[in-house]
């Protein structure tokens, strides 16, 4: 997911003005813009990791990194078991890693300033495709279980959090039959963050 920006020089001020002519590259650029007396590419790398850290402490995040021993902290079973052992990672695995990964290459490129004074801003993020491209359910090609956290995934009457040398997270199994009534409940995750964030990036020049 590409944001793309048309700022004019009016809206960083009268610093990128006076320099163009004599500054005209990238990096003369990037360190001529400044927001909130921070250099753009400061400003916008500070954001970045703000990104990344919101990330990691999505309830759910947190609770797959836990791994199979984790409380059921973003409610979606309910309290009962966890996401890890529930979804079926195999024990060891690092599901949220792929994610971060794309998080991290997120970045920012600018071009050279027009005679009007005019640069192009251009801030890639991933998107939510992209996402659920890297998180795949570990028993069912084509399905990502980072959309089925927004979507709602089946099975959680069959669900039994139990220690098991037959379960491939070692605390997960499916019974025949229903255990429990009521289903997974839905939240938002990955949708509604890079939601905010393409905000944000588009409006860094207030941020």
């Amino acid at each position: 997911m590409s944001v793309t920006l048309s700022i004019d020089n009016r809206a960083f001020g009268k610093q990128l003005t006076s320099s163009i002519s004599r500054l005209n590259n990238q990096t003369q650029i990037l360190n001529s813009i400044f927001i909130k007396n921070k250099p753009l590419k400061k400003r916008f790398e500070e954001l970045k990791k703000e990104m990344i850290n919101e990330f990691l402490l999505h309830p759910v995040t947190k609770e797959i990194l836990s791994g199979p021993g984790a409380p059921n902290i973003s409610g979606t079973l309910r309290g009962y078991g966890n996401l890890f052992s529930f979804i079926g990672f195999n024990k060891g695995d690092k599901p949220i890693s792929p994610i971060i990964k794309l998080l991290e290459q997120t970045v920012m490129n600018i071009s050279r300033a027009n005679p009007r004074g005019v640069i192009n801003l251009n801030i890639t993020i991933p998107s939510n495709r992209d996402i659920f491209a890297v998180t795949p359910m570990p028993w069912a090609t084509g399905l990502s279980w980072a959309q089925r956290i927004e979507q709602g995934m089946p099975g959680f009457g069959e669900y039994l959090n139990k220690s098991s040398s037959s379960s491939r997270s070692s605390t997960g199994l499916q019974t025949q039959n229903d255990i429990r009534s009521g289903g997974f409940s839905n939240t938002p995750y990955v949708s509604s963050f890079i939601k905010k964030w393409q905000d944000i990036f588009t409006n860094i020049h207030k941020q």
